[in-house]
């Protein structure tokens, strides 16, 4: 059954959203965008070829979608949420479902119980984190016990260690702090600077200390599309480790081993099967079937992708939440607190909150 989803919002996320139904038009559809005005609404639908409203009543005249997405400023998003929710619409709010701490409890209260609110974090659902998680889950390293991040910002890193280790809402304390250097920042979202100036950019460090068990953050400005710096993981287990796509553990007591996590990405050189990822393989099996095989998605549209279609399976009553809003909660609230700790200098408590019952 083909997922139907709304948007609230024209932000650059709705537009991901919007080219992946496009993409897969068998399994997702559109049903229509809420924007603020009749002017804006035309442009949309002209621009975008999806039906547009200016109200979540004219939209729901249309027909009800499985869920509808947020995709609104920060600020605006705890609004729209407890809205859609009055409503008895099931959400997938954007990241992060809150600016802030007081911001996060008080939706929380406003709509955690309704269970109708789910969030658009899409890092753990990446091929390549995604087959990490799995070779995690099967013990191949042991437990894990400490996850190391140098990819992503803040409540993305802390959603990768904390799903990698498993961690659900335990107490942490957080111990960041910044350090300034130069470098050259060639790529931005808006294109190439064709700027090769080094200029001050600010890295992040920060250890989450989960009580015997420990996530490391290492963010540097711009490092999404920066392209002189590359992205990093480790997960370390009592038997083994993973780094990137090296898999060390024990053979047996004497005899450590290393194997390679493999894709199987097809359109390279003499391969003429079309630009797509298979599969990821480790040791002879598959850990990850790319869910939309033909459909020559990047990694992050594939997440994404996964996320929404999770999110309408879960709407309709036919599987497990994919992101519940108190894991997003979680994750930002360690996220500023990551902020705070680098801000002040001092240890920050992350304490058991509301939505870890």
């Amino acid at each position: 059954m083909a997922t139907t989803f709304a948007i609230v919002g024209t932000g650059w996320r709705s537009r991901f959203f919007v080219r992946i139904a496009a993409t897969v038009p068998d399994r997702m559809r559109v049903s229509g965008i809420v924007t603020r005005t009749n002017s804006r609404a035309e442009q949309i639908a002209n621009e975008w070829g999806v039906p547009a409203f200016t109200t979540v009543d004219g939209m729901l005249e249309s027909g009800r979608p499985d869920f509808v997405i947020v995709s609104v400023p920060w600020v605006a998003t705890p609004g729209v949420t407890r809205e859609l929710v009055d409503r008895g619409l099931a959400v997938l709010a954007e990241t992060p479902p809150a600016p802030d701490a007081d911001g996060l409890r008080a939706l929380w209260s406003d709509v955690g119980a309704s269970g109708l609110v789910q969030v658009a974090e899409q890092y753990l659902l990446m091929p390549g984190h995604a087959a990490r998680l799995e070779v995690v889950r099967r013990q191949t390293i042991g437990d894990p016990t400490s996850v190391q991040v140098s990819s992503t910002h803040l409540y993305h890193a802390v959603s990768l260690i904390r799903g990698l280790l498993g961690v659900a809402y335990e107490p942490a304390t957080v111990s960041a702090r910044a350090f300034v250097a130069p470098l050259i920042d060639p790529l931005t979202p808006d294109g190439w600077t064709h700027d090769a100036v080094p200029r001050p950019a600010t890295t992040t460090l920060a250890s989450i200390d989960f009580g015997g068990r420990m996530g490391l953050y290492d963010f540097t400005d711009n490092q999404w599309w920066n392209p002189l710096r590359t992205r990093r993981i480790v997960i370390r287990g009592s038997a083994g480790e993973i780094v990137d796509d090296a898999v060390t553990r024990l053979h047996d007591p004497t005899t450590p081993i290393a194997s390679a996590l493999s894709r199987r990405q097809t359109g390279i050189d003499l391969n003429l099967e079309g630009l797509d990822l298979k599969h990821i393989s480790f040791d002879g099996d598959v850990v990850y079937r790319n869910p939309f095989v033909g459909s020559g998605m990047s990694d992050d549209d594939i997440a994404v992708a996964a996320i929404a279609e999770a999110t309408g399976a879960w709407a309709r009553g036919n599987a497990a939440p994919p992101y519940p809003l108190a894991q997003a909660c979680q994750d930002h609230l360690i996220a500023l607190a990551i902020e705070e700790s680098s801000r002040t200098g001092a240890d920050v408590a992350v304490a058991r909150e509301a939505w870890a019952d």
